[in-house]
């Protein structure tokens, strides 16, 4: 019996002995467990943005009034107002994405790169419905940028490392893994397509880069989630996937961002649809709405149908039948996956640009009327994409006032949409011009939060 246990002993001794060996780390890199590698690879190319503007401060003396009484000039007093985010060089010839909140409005923007030089930015293009926008330095030498990596094949609890300038401090990495894909309910832009990650992401992070384990950029951080203000593990960045349609655009000279789109407007499908179609649980995105002769009409869809996967990618919610498109390229044919009658479904749909049917015929009103200093346009699928509203919203849009009589004698904004002069309904700009020749009486409008109202001017 001590024979066959001192066997046993032996036999579990050469056991750990040679797992031992096997753990036994073969580099330095093993040894050392580090992320060194991978910042010394992407950080050169995360660089700060500073931003500043001037801010006129309001004044008693503003007021002709008091002006004349006092004797004093109106105009107040100037200020400068500064603000601090992150980039992410994408194009060796000085190309930079960032966020738009970054620099929406500024009179100034200028770039650190890590290496502590500074250039003055030019802004490229700003899309605000992604809240991205992209910048252009002339370093007068390549400089080093990040490649991007396919975002869509991101797992939750993947590594990733947060690259930025958080409270403006300095350069800062901080690691954590991917905690969720496709968040919608974050509210940071109109596209609602987000990973998030519990890497540190504080005011400051915003434009930087959010990194995988191979050093291509997943994505570029643009929110975090909390009350105080800083992070609680809860951050998001905007899919590098997107990232690359909004850079595509602004490489090419365009001033606005144009995405394809199926032509189509869905709604989740709540656990009530789900049981009364049969499905085993809630899934995919219910066609409310088709646009007549747009992709998903050509490919066969109808209203009713549910569609569960674009492009290989699963479809969970109606927001994803408009990101999918438009991640994707125009005259791109991709496979659709639909439920019809209970029965999955396949068809391809060849991707497009939204039309402008009918034309924008974009129009600044100079008559001797309220709406003097107003620019109205026809909308259709192209401009309310441009203008981030309802791709099926129909009318006349305010698209412009002039700043002089924004707020003295126009009763509109920009983002109204006017239906109605003087109870006469309006449809197209031509018919608000007509409407014009006779003394304006009443408008009935509805604003940017959906509220509709007769103004009346009279």
């Amino acid at each position: 019996m001590r024979a066959v246990t001192l066997v046993l002993a032996v036999f579990v001794s050469l056991i750990a002995s040679a797992s031992a060996e096997t753990r036994q780390p073969a580099t330095d890199l093993d040894l050392r467990a580090t992320y060194a590698p991978i910042v010394k690879q992407t950080a050169p190319a995360v660089v700060n943005v500073y931003t500043s503007r001037t801010v006129r401060t309001r004044s008693l003396f503003d007021d002709p009034f008091f002006s004349q009484f006092f004797g004093q000039a109106p105009g107040g007093q100037t200020r400068q107002q500064n603000s601090l985010g992150s980039g992410v060089i994408l194009d060796p010839d000085g190309i930079i994405v960032t966020n738009n909140h970054v620099v929406e409005g500024m009179d100034e923007i200028r770039v650190f790169l890590p290496d502590r030089r500074e250039f003055e930015a030019k802004l490229l293009l700003a899309d605000p419905q992604t809240d991205l926008a992209v910048l252009k330095i002339d370093a007068g030498e390549p400089l080093p940028a990040l490649r991007f990596a396919d975002s869509d094949a991101a797992e939750v609890g993947d590594i990733v490392l947060a690259i930025g300038n958080p409270f403006g401090v300095g350069q800062t990495v901080s690691s954590g893994i991917v905690s969720a894909l496709n968040r919608t309910n974050v509210s940071v832009s109109d596209f609602q397509f987000f990973i998030q990650t519990d890497a540190a992401i504080n005011p400051g992070n915003s434009g930087g880069a959010l990194v995988d384990i191979d050093g291509n950029l997943l994505g570029i951080n643009t929110a975090i989630y909390s009350r105080s203000g800083g992070s609680n593990g809860i951050g998001f960045a905007i899919p590098g996937n997107l990232v690359q349609r909004v850079l595509a655009s602004a490489v090419t000279g365009e001033t606005v961002v144009r995405r394809p789109w199926l032509g189509v407007l869905g709604s989740d499908v709540d656990s009530r649809i789900a049981e009364a179609i049969g499905l085993d649980r809630p899934r995919g995105a219910l066609i409310s709405q088709l646009f007549k002769g747009g992709p998903a009409d050509r490919a066969g869809l109808k209203e009713g149908d549910i569609i569960v996967s674009i492009a290989g990618q699963e479809v969970m919610d109606g927001e994803a039948l408009r990101y999918r498109p438009a991640t994707r390229s125009p005259g791109e044919t991709i496979e659709i996956r639909y439920l019809r009658d209970g029965r999955e479904r396949r068809t391809r749909a060849k991707l497009e640009y939204p039309p402008e049917i009918p034309a924008a015929n974009r129009t600044l009103i100079e008559a001797d009327c309220p709406l003097y200093g107003v620019t109205i346009a026809n909308l259709s699928p192209a401009l309310n994409e441009e203008l981030g509203r309802n791709p099926f919203d129909k009318g006349v849009v305010v698209i412009g006032v002039d700043p002089r009589v924004a707020t003295r004698r126009t009763p509109v904004r920009a983002g109204y949409q006017i239906f109605a002069i003087n109870g006469q309904s309006v449809d197209k700009v031509d018919d608000v011009l007509r409407a014009l020749r006779l003394p304006m009486e009443s408008i009935t409008v509805r604003d940017a939060r959906g509220r509709t109202g007769t103004i009346r001017l009279r």
